[in-house]
């Protein structure tokens, strides 16, 4: 995987605003508090975020695309102020995406966008055995859980730009097996089940 030096920095830049936005609430109601949850979200998030962004420039590339990932400011911008000023409520994260440098025919388009969220499902998986740990690694893999599985769930919904339009546009079948699996966990934890 070829990845630049602007990308690297792109992906950092919204990997930090995305943890404040996600613990934006303790800073501003518990600052006692806020570094831990700060290194919560940026652990969950950052493989998260940078494992689904990541899994659309693999996949890019391996159909011989030209790949990279760039912020979008004004959705950084967005995610920090839904997230201050609803104190963590509402979380706009929309701060980029791969942006693929050429044409690209519909299953490779629907194959690629498929393989941010089917990453995120194999990283909440992941993060759902350390959440069968003790201490701080249990709470780390419950934050890396949830964030995941919110991240692909979001990710699949059928609105444009998100990866869920072009999964349907490609296969029907597949947007229903992996948004029934994504919406399935999330609406699991959701209820305190998982």
């Amino acid at each position: 995987m070829r990845i630049s030096r602007t990308e690297i920095e792109h992906l950092g830049i919204a990997w930090l605003v995305l943890g404040l936005c996600f613990s934006i609430r303790y800073l501003l109601l518990q600052p006692h508090l806020f570094p831990r949850f700060f290194l919560l979200a940026l652990i969950g998030l950052g493989a998260a975020f940078i494992g689904h962004e990541l899994a659309h420039k693999l996949v890019a590339q391996k159909f011989g695309y030209q790949a990279e990932f760039r912020l979008w400011w004004l959705g950084l911008v967005l995610a920090a102020l839904f997230a201050f000023l609803t104190m963590g409520r509402v979380l706009f994260a929309a701060p980029g995406a791969v942006y693929i440098l050429a044409y690209t025919r519909p299953r490779e388009e629907g194959v690629i966008a498929v393989s941010g969220p089917l990453a995120n499902l194999v990283l909440a998986t992941l993060f759902y055995l350390l959440s069968q740990g003790v201490g701080f690694i249990a709470t780390i893999g419950q934050w890396g859980f949830m964030i995941n599985l919110w991240l692909a769930a979001f990710n699949l919904l059928p609105i444009p730009p998100l990866d869920g339009r072009k999964v349907m546009s490609w296969s029907l079948r597949a947007w229903i097996a992996v948004t029934i699996i994504a919406w399935g966990l999330f609406g699991l934890i959701m209820a305190g089940i998982l």
